[in-house]
């Protein structure tokens, strides 16, 4: 994965020594003999060249077909994104051997838990987080540094009850090379608990919290410079069940939990290897992937049964971008806005908004057999990765949906 990176390296290295050599050569003695003056042409000459070479090798990219479903590639754009300036990465290359690579960054969007976590003997609810800075794909050989809650992204959805009294613990790991924290927006608190679990690495901290409201939350990391934190990957969403029955969440077949990101690399999409954080990117706002649970989907994970009913659980890790969720073929029956519990239910929703930092929970009934995508309805985000597939098999309904000859 550094091969790419080191031909940057030795692309920028040698093209500056040609250059050096080069300005001394304009400044040598009007005496040397042109022999010398031939030679010392000759050798700034080679190394431009080598060092070109060597910058071909380092900016090879994919096409843009990797940020599209294999069914839609044929829409994809041929062009590709303009190459952003060369970046520090001696970082990466320092300290990679104390990163741990982890083969899929991305959460499953089935592990949802069915009920709220139970309070043990001493009546509280114990969870336990470990922040971990980790290397992993964004697409088939595009590797990022991801900064990490239990080494994924998003870090596991959390659930617990209104009313219960919680002990968060969390830990940075001895690998990680910065400090972490974790704020909850469904703490009521200073900070949200980030001021009370400020952790360097190798160390541990807990805090107590009660909640108060009932609602899907978005957690993240709020150490400075919080954006940063956020769009290497660390947050999540934890869901607050309501001690009112009457407006808890009905039954359904099938859950799953997505969260949107956005990822600030160098380089032009599709830059192969081992790609830096790009910080005057996350000020601009314009992110080279923006993903559903960390990455660019491969083989869908997501499935149902024709007749099934389905809610999502939804979030936005930010930082800039406001998502317009929309799932092709299917309108929301149900949409709990800004996913607040006991509130106004929305109905026959087509697109909703989520917020970054913020959750919505939808759900839908599924009639008829196929792939269903999950996008970002800015639909150019599509071609940076914001899209996931729902795949539904069973028997057609003709009676809803066929073709007619």
């Amino acid at each position: 994965m550094f091969t790419y990176l080191i031909f940057e390296i030795i692309s920028a290295i040698i093209g500056t020594s040609a250059l050096i050599i080069l300005i001394i050569h304009f400044y040598r003695t009007r005496t040397a003999r042109d022999e010398i003056k031939k030679k010392t042409v000759f050798i700034p000459i080679l190394l431009f060249i080598i060092a070109f070479l060597s910058g071909l090798i380092a900016n090879k990219t994919y096409t843009p077909d990797f940020a599209m479903p294999a069914f839609m590639h044929s829409h994809a754009p041929g062009g590709l994104a303009p190459s952003i300036p060369f970046a520090n990465i001696l970082d990466f290359l320092i300290n990679r051997n104390k990163f741990i690579s982890i083969d899929d960054i991305s959460a499953n969007p089935n592990d949802v838990p069915t009920s709220a976590n139970i309070p043990g003997p001493d009546g509280l609810v114990h969870i336990e987080l470990v922040a971990r800075e980790v290397i992993s794909e964004i697409a088939p050989g595009i590797y990022f540094n991801y900064w990490t809650y239990n080494n994924q992204v998003p870090g596991p959805m959390l659930r617990v009850r209104e009313g219960d009294t919680i002990q968060l613990s969390l830990t940075n790991d001895e690998t990680s090379l910065h400090h972490h924290n974790i704020d909850l927006h469904s703490v009521t608190g200073p900070g949200g608990g980030a001021s009370l679990t400020h952790v360097a690495p190798g160390e541990t901290k807990t805090f107590q919290w009660k909640a108060l409201n009932p609602g899907l939350y978005i957690y993240h990391c709020a150490m400075p410079n919080v954006s940063t934190h956020n769009s290497h990957g660390q947050y999540g969403l934890i869901m607050v069940d309501p001690k009112d029955q009457s407006v808890a969440l009905s039954p359904v077949d099938k859950e799953f939990y997505v969260v949107q990101g956005e990822l600030y690399t160098v380089g032009q999409i599709g830059k192969q290897g081992l790609v830096p954080f790009d910080s005057d990117a996350l000020l601009d706002g314009t992110p080279n992937y923006i993903t559903f649970n960390g990455k660019i989907e491969g083989t869908p994970r997501m499935h149902a049964q024709v007749g099934d009913t389905i809610r999502m659980y939804v979030g936005n890790g930010g930082v800039n971008l406001i998502s317009s969720f929309h799932v092709i073929g299917e309108i929301f029956d149900k949409v709990y806005p800004e996913a607040n519990i006991g509130g106004t239910i929305e109905k026959n929703v087509q697109t909703t908004a989520v917020l970054p930092g913020g959750a919505s929970i939808v759900e839908f009934t599924v009639d008829v057999p196929g792939k269903y995508l999950l996008v970002d309805h800015a639909l150019a985000r599509m071609n940076k990765g914001a899209w996931a597939v729902l795949e539904v098999t069973g028997p057609e309904n003709p009676e809803v949906f066929k073709k007619v000859e």
